[in-house]
Parts: structure tokens; C-alpha cells; sequence
């Protein structure tokens, strides 16, 4: 699974009615390319299916395991292209400068650790991230 997969997967996991021109468009395939990589991924068992969640189902407020990550991006990282990179992320809530030993706070909302994973490999490779430190909100007062 490359980095298109996993933008696939993600998309799909929030919506799996996505069109396979939707798809295309928003990682960048045309929708042939993209239904090809739709099918491989249900071919190799990444995809099993899709469901509806009814209303009963659903947590109320943001659905998901919401966590914070500490980021200390690469020397050679900007900025603004950090920013960037995170302003395409879904999973991504809120990003602030920080000061201490690392850059920035990300508050980030994922399905599940697979999910949560996922990102954080993206996060490293993409996101011209060196470090991170992940913590996991467990309850909040609302």
C-alpha cells in the first residue's frame, strides 16, 4: 500500500459513497485510476466493505479516538510547507506553534489505532516530521 492507498482508505473510511471520480479528484487520479486502485485494495482484503452507521450508532460530537501529537519537524523542514501538508490532512483538527522542545500540537481525530498509525507514518514521511509524541484523550468534561 502506497501513499495514494492510504489517501484512498482514508477517504473512504469517512465516505464510503465517494464517487471513483471523487476519489480521482481529490487524490489526484483520473477515475479509471482511481476505481483500479479501488478494486485492488477490496482484491487484497484492505477493503472489506462498506455500511451505513445510523443515527443510533453514533457517537455524538467527533467519531473517533481524538489524540495529541507533539511534532519536532526536520532541520531542513519549512514552515509553511509543514503547514500545508497538514491543512491537507483530514484527520487533522487543529495545528499550533508551540514553544518547548517541539514545533507544533496537533489535535488529531482518527477512527481507530490502525487509523491513528497510518497517520503517523504519513506524518514522518510526508510531513517532514523527525519526532513525535503521541497522547491519547481518554475523556473530556462535555
Amino acid at each position: 500500500m502506497d501513499a495514494l492507498d492510504e489517501q484512498i482508505v482514508n477517504i473512504l473510511s469517512r465516505d464510503g459513497r465517494a464517487s471513483f471520480s471523487e476519489l480521482g479528484r481529490r487524490v489526484g487520479l483520473s477515475t479509471n485510476a482511481a476505481a483500479a486502485r479501488v478494486r485492488k485494495l477490496e482484491s487484497a482484503g484492505v477493503i472489506l466493505g462498506y455500511r451505513a452507521v445510523l443515527a443510533a450508532e453514533a457517537p455524538s460530537g467527533d467519531t473517533g479516538i481524538e489524540t495529541f501529537i507533539d511534532v519536532r519537524l526536520r532541520p531542513e523542514q519549512d514552515s509553511e510547507a509543514f503547514l500545508g501538508w497538514v491543512s491537507r490532512e483530514p484527520a487533522v483538527r487543529d495545528a499550533v506553534h508551540v514553544t518547548g522542545p517541539y514545533d507544533y500540537l496537533l489535535r488529531v481525530v482518527v477512527r481507530d489505532t490502525t487509523e491513528l498509525d497510518r497517520f503517523l507514518r504519513r506524518l514522518k514521511a510526508g510531513g517532514g516530521v523527525s519526532q513525535s509524541q503521541t497522547r491519547l484523550a481518554l475523556r473530556s468534561p462535555r
